[in-house]
């Protein structure tokens, strides 16, 4: 029988030729079932292990809040604290189930994140947790891997060691904002199938144009590549694959790559860690899920163009402003999201206080082609702002109707 994981995907089949007799443990049900650490029991081997139990024995306790949350983290140096505070502030205002922070920080950043994050009101602070822990890196020399590409961003690359206990993780970069909640893209996690184990984006949509179709010197996934900026991730399909890579016959844990891997093509990666993921997915296509592009929307989709059909059809759901574009005036439609959601008012009206003024900064970007877009950049917050209204109304009309 398939196993499945606390979050209710398939794990990867492993086979075993004698089944040890399962615990009469149960945690939290996926459809109607039961899960025991992992294991689908179905209602017949309930009854039985009820009667097996001994006389006083205590029921599975509940599954502690942090398998109950959304895991999300992002990896802060340098001077990306209020650009990462931006970012969980656009995941907290928009998402409908608990949050999970795990923030990796330099130890000078560590004070401030905390005490920014307590500014918040109570309304929003009781949707989530957080956790700041210190760059570490549990293999290679540690300097090397924090000077990769940009400061501490080859961090990321560890998270399936350092998270043991977490199952499932949206990692982002800094520079990203939600622009619909997080739920939706987490629900993407019950559309792997069984050998799946993270999702990314494709770095661009048009091959001929495409930076790794042109100038990369190894390996890549597909035809143009991935960008890492947004990546879903099973961790525990991560910790517990042996991954095909080019450096013995056999395969290798996620850890017992990572530094050779690096070693191999350090004089030929451009973009340090997302270079080494693409490195990994070329050899291991079958373990990737390819979301579209309205999932991890960068200037590069619009600024020689339109290119992504899918956030023309459905709105951007997640920006990445990469190329520094929330903080110059080369893409001011970015720009212009960025400084409403930075200047919002936790406890304002959302209509009035965030999209009235985006629609008027808007006006002021027909000039560039991202600009001449709005309903790409508009669709998915109108839309996601609707339900967050919606819902605090019936919220309060329910409470008033229990006086």
């Amino acid at each position: 029988m398939a196993r499945l994981l606390p979050s209710g995907i398939p794990a990867v089949p492993v086979p075993s030729p004698t089944r040890a007799p399962r615990r009469c443990r149960f945690g939290a049900g996926v459809s109607g079932t039961s899960l025991s650490r992992g294991v689908l029991v179905s209602g017949e081997e309930r009854s039985l292990c009820k009667l097996l139990r001994k006389p006083g024995e205590q029921k599975h306790p509940k599954e502690p809040s942090s398998l109950q949350c959304m895991h999300l983290a992002v990896v802060a140096c340098g001077d990306r604290l209020e650009e990462t505070l931006i970012m969980l502030k656009s995941a907290v205002l928009f998402s409908n189930s608990r949050l999970c922070f795990h923030i990796f920080a330099e130890d000078s950043l560590k004070p401030e994140f905390e005490k920014k994050l307590k500014e918040w009101p109570s309304s929003y602070t009781k949707k989530f947790e957080s956790n700041i822990y210190p760059i570490t890196f549990s293999v290679g020399n540690a300097q090397e891997w924090k000077k990769l590409f940009k400061p501490c961003a080859a961090q990321r690359l560890f998270l399936p060691v350092i998270l043991k206990d977490v199952d499932s993780l949206l990692y982002v970069d800094t520079d990203v904002l939600f622009l619909r909640p997080i739920d939706d893209i987490w629900h993407l996690l019950r559309e792997f199938n069984s050998t799946q184990l993270a999702a990314m984006a494709p770095e661009h949509e048009i091959p001929k144009i495409g930076w790794y179709s042109r100038f990369a010197r190894h390996p890549y996934y597909g035809s143009t590549g991935l960008n890492s900026g947004v990546m879903l991730m099973n961790l525990t399909r991560i910790r517990s694959t042996h991954f095909k890579n080019s450096l013995i016959p056999g395969g290798l844990t996620w850890e017992e790559m990572l530094y050779p891997l690096y070693q191999k093509y350090k004089n030929y990666i451009t973009w340090g860690d997302q270079d080494l993921l693409n490195i990994i997915f070329y050899f291991n296509p079958e373990c990737l899920y390819v979301f579209p592009c309205q999932w991890n929307y960068r200037p590069d989709h619009c600024m020689y163009g339109s290119n992504c059909r899918g956030a023309e059809d459905e709105g951007v759901s997640i920006l990445h402003g990469n190329r520094g574009v929330y903080h110059d005036d080369k893409q001011p439609t970015f720009k212009a999201l960025y400084e409403v959601i930075r200047d919002f008012p936790f406890e304002d009206n959302l209509f009035q206080s965030l999209y009235y003024p985006l629609q008027s900064k808007f006006l002021d970007t027909v000039h560039t082609l991202c600009g001449r877009i709005p309903q790409v950049f508009l669709k998915q917050i109108e839309k996601t702002m609707k339900k967050v209204y919606e819902n605090r109304v019936i919220v309060y009309l329910g409470a008033n109707h229990r006086y």
